[in-house]
């Protein structure tokens, strides 16, 4: 199939399946009335599965969140973790020099030698004055706190790039080799190279889990290594609305991390210098290089690539703008933007069509697990919240006056209160998280947080069905309708 055919599939199909319900819905309704039943029961039972692998995954990151990893390293790994050493890229974008600067205090204070991590900050020549002048200054700060430290200046409107963090970070890593990692005569198969966004202050163990999990995966060298996001940085200025987003963000990659099979990469990561560098590093004209990256490594090293869950937090700034309405904006701005991930499917499905460089049955595998993601994203909730009324609507008077149609709201009424159940083990999980990351809110705020989860029907199709579906239609239009690359605004703490 050509790479056009993927971009259109997606969007294809979700519009197909909202078409066909809306019309049997008027056709024949009672078929639509038992389709709406069990595909609710399937949902049921799929956050079921979900909640499993949730409860699984947060029980390892609080665990893991009590060890001392430097520690551990020196009693488990003797003098050979001392040999690893950490390639920090931090993109930037008209960002505020303050927050820089609690991102660069985080990473001073890690629990881990500064000697071995080495910082760069990959400013954009599109940044301007204000953002060299704000690299200066944090150079001047931090210049002596880290092993290495370098500002880098992406020039603007390079051949073959797309204005992004991807062309960013792939000028930045160059710049780093030839001027961090070669004249130290650092070996590139021990060091690890971390993406992280400018807002991103890893927990203080995450260097000393990162590097465990690399020395102890079997073939580590061939490995992503992907933290748990936490968009709690702003708690204080962020909507309520962006924080239930952001923990849902959090709690689906929690899920994924016990699911390592389907595992993708996704915003900071961390991965291996020597593999990037085997790839020709990030693709430069692209939107969603978060996840490409791990695609990428998939089909050049022809299947023998995964991502490791690291089961340790890193934190996030939560979507805000300077009133309730631009914040409204710029969160759904933000995740149309992760809807546009959609297009990894038709590079991925270009770069492994010869049956001689991959295996057919993990092309399938990847691509099912692809497609199956983003339909599911700009579909079910349309489906499951929305769609249960229509053949009462639609169906005509004598389907309304129908046992049917009479029985209809109660049976789905009664399998979205059973998932109730786990929209309180959501809010539970959230509460908890609040209560031990930032010692608690006020009781305003969990008003609001509680809001918030009572609200998750709208949210999820506000903030997920919708931005995911207007993305993939972009996708499919072509031409002037693509995404480019939409910075979210950060706050200014």
């Amino acid at each position: 199939m050509p790479p056009r055919f993927w971009e259109i599939i997606p969007a294809a199909a979700a519009w197909l399946t909202l078409a066909l319900l809306a019309f049997f819905s008027w056709w024949l309704p009672a078929a639509v009335v038992i389709f709406i039943i069990f595909y609710d029961l399937y949902w049921l039972l799929r956050i079921v599965y979900f909640f499993l692998h949730l409860s699984f995954s947060f029980r390892q990151m609080r665990a893991r969140m009590k060890i001392n990893w430097l520690q551990r390293l020196q009693r488990e790994k003797g003098g050979e973790w001392e040999k690893i050493f950490h390639l920090v890229i931090l993109p930037m974008y008209r960002e505020p020099a303050v927050l820089i600067r609690r991102t660069l205090l985080g990473l001073a204070e890690s629990n881990y030698p500064k000697e071995n991590l080495l910082v760069v900050l990959a400013t954009e020549e599109r940044g301007g004055t204000e953002d060299a002048l704000a690299a200066e200054e944090a150079a001047r700060e931090f210049g002596r706190s880290f092993g290495g430290f370098l500002v880098t200046r992406h020039p603007a409107g390079l051949p073959g790039e797309a204005p992004g963090k991807g062309s960013n970070e792939t000028w930045a890593a160059r710049e780093a080799v030839a001027k961090l990692i070669e004249p130290r005569r650092l070996d590139p198969k021990s060091v690890l190279v971390s993406v992280f966004d400018a807002d991103t202050k890893p927990g203080p163990d995450y260097f000393g889990v990162l590097t465990h999990e690399f020395l102890s995966a079997p073939n580590g060298a061939h490995a992503s290594f992907q933290p748990v996001p936490m968009f709690m940085n702003n708690l204080d200025e962020a909507p309520f609305f962006a924080h239930i987003v952001g923990f849902s963000s959090t709690f689906w990659q929690l899920m994924q991390s016990s699911r390592p099979e389907q595992l993708v990469t996704f915003s900071s990561h961390s991965m291996p210098l020597q593999a990037l560098m085997e790839i020709g590093f990030w693709e430069t004209d692209l939107v969603s290089e978060d996840s490409r990256i791990f695609f990428q490594c998939l089909a050049h090293f022809k299947g023998d690539w995964r991502t490791v869950p690291l089961f340790y937090p890193v934190y996030m700034d939560a979507v805000s703008g300077p009133d309730f309405w631009s914040s409204f904006k710029n969160l759904y701005l933000q995740q149309r933007r992760w809807g546009w991930g959609a297009e990894n499917i038709a590079r991925f499905a270009r770069d492994t069509k010869s049956p001689k460089n991959f295996p057919k049955r993990l092309r399938r595998f990847w691509l099912w697990v692809m497609f199956d993601g983003f339909y599911s994203w700009a579909t079910s909730a349309i489906v499951i919240f929305l769609f249960g009324w229509l053949p009462n609507v639609l169906g005509g008077d004598a389907f309304r006056t129908s046992i049917v149609s009479y029985n209809l709201p109660r049976l789905t009424g009664s399998i979205l209160n059973l998932s109730l159940i786990g929209v309180i083990a959501l809010a539970l999980w959230s509460a908890a998280i609040l209560r031990t990351e930032s010692g608690g809110v006020s009781r305003m705020n969990y008003l609001f947080y509680i809001l918030g989860w009572v609200l998750t029907p709208v949210t999820t199709v506000v903030f997920g069905a919708i931005p995911a579906l207007e993305a993939q239609t972009r996708l499919l239009l072509g031409g002037k309708y693509r995404l480019g690359f939409w910075k979210t605004p950060k706050s200014a703490l």
